[in-house]
C-alpha cells in the first residue's frame, strides 16, 4: 500500500469516528434529558445512571403534570407555550418585515455613509443587556406596556432587529446586480425587483434570521422576567421553567420534562425549515 492509498483509508475512517464522537456529544445529553422526563421518579432514585428503560417504566405523567392547567394541579405548560408562540412569531414577522427592506437600502441604495451605516445597527450591541433594562422598564411601565405581550414583543424587536438586518445586508451584497438590472430592464420597479427577484434568492438568508429572532424570542430570560413577573397568566415558557428548576417540591423529572417542550419546538422548526436553508441557490443565474 503506497502512502495516498494509506492516507486515503486514514482519513476516510478518521471522519467518521469524528463524525460519530460529535453526534454522541450533541445527542447524549438531549437523549439523558428525554431519558429523566419518562422515568419515574422512584426508579430514578433507586438507579439513577441507567442508560436505558423498557417500555413498562416508562410514563408520562411528568408530561402531565407540567402540560396541565394550574387549576387541575399541573405547571399550566401548555398556556406557557402559547404565549411565546404568540410573542416569537409576532417578532419573527415584524422583525423580517422591517429588517429585509432595510437590508436592501443599505446593501443596493447609493446614499452619504451606506458603507458605514450597518455598522451603527450593531451599536447597540456595545451595551448589555441588564444596562437596558432599567430605561426600558421605566418607558414601558409609563407606556403602559409593561405586563403584556406585545411589549415584551416590542424588546425583542429591538433587540434582534440590529443583527438581523446586518446579516441580510452581508447576504444581499452576495446576489449578483446583474439580475436586478436585467429586471430593472424588463421594466419592473425598484419594489417588484425586491419582491420578485431578491427576496426569492435570499431565502437561506430569510430563514436564518427567522430562526435567530425565534430562538432568541423563545428562549430569553431577563426581560420576559422584567415585564410580565406580575402576571403568570402572561408567562413565557422560559418563565415557567425557571419557577420548575426554583421548586424545592418539583421532581427532577418534571423538570427535565419541562426541559423536553422547551427544546422540542426548536429542533421541529429547524428541521422543517432545513430545506429553505439550501445554499447556491444563485449558482449560474448571472451567466449569460
Amino acid at each position: 500500500m503506497n502512502r495516498d492509498a494509506f492516507e486515503t483509508k486514514l482519513f476516510g475512517v478518521l471522519r467518521w469516528v469524528v463524525i460519530v464522537l460529535l453526534a454522541l456529544l450533541t445527542l447524549f445529553p438531549f437523549y439523558y434529558m428525554v431519558l429523566l422526563s419518562i422515568r419515574p421518579i422512584e426508579n430514578l432514585l433507586a438507579d439513577p445512571g441507567k442508560l436505558w428503560v423498557g417500555f413498562s417504566e416508562w410514563t408520562t405523567t411528568t408530561y402531565q403534570e407540567v402540560l396541565g392547567s394550574t387549576e387541575s394541579g399541573g405547571q399550566g405548560m401548555l398556556n406557557l407555550l402559547a404565549n411565546s408562540a404568540i410573542v416569537s412569531l409576532g417578532a419573527v414577522v415584524l422583525t423580517l418585515l422591517i429588517s429585509i427592506p432595510g437590508a436592501y437600502a443599505v446593501s443596493r441604495l447609493r446614499f452619504f455613509g451606506h458603507k458605514q451605516v450597518h455598522f451603527l445597527f450593531l451599536a447597540v450591541y456595545m451595551f448589555p443587556a441588564i444596562v437596558l433594562a432599567v430605561p426600558l422598564f421605566v418607558l414601558f411601565t409609563k407606556l403602559g406596556l409593561r405586563g403584556s405581550l406585545p411589549g415584551l414583543m416590542i424588546v425583542y424587536i429591538a433587540q434582534t432587529l440590529p443583527v438581523s438586518i446586518y446579516m441580510l445586508r452581508t447576504y444581499l451584497s452576495s446576489v449578483p446586480a446583474g439580475i436586478e438590472e436585467a429586471a430593472l430592464i424588463d421594466g419592473c420597479s425598484r419594489w417588484q425587483v425586491m419582491w420578485r427577484v431578491t427576496m426569492p434568492l435570499a431565502t437561506p438568508a430569510i430563514m436564518a434570521n427567522a430562526l435567530y429572532v425565534f430562538m432568541i424570542a423563545w428562549n430569553e430570560f431577563l426581560f420576559a422576567l422584567l415585564f410580565l413577573a406580575e402576571d403568570r397568566s402572561n408567562w413565557t415558557v422560559s418563565l415557567g421553567l425557571a419557577q420548575l428548576a426554583g421548586g424545592i417540591e418539583v421532581p427532577k423529572t418534571v423538570l427535565m420534562a419541562g426541559s423536553v417542550v422547551l427544546t422540542v419546538p426548536i429542533i421541529v422548526l429547524f428541521y422543517a425549515a432545513e430545506r429553505m436553508l439550501t445554499e447556491g441557490l444563485t449558482s449560474g443565474a448571472d451567466k449569460g
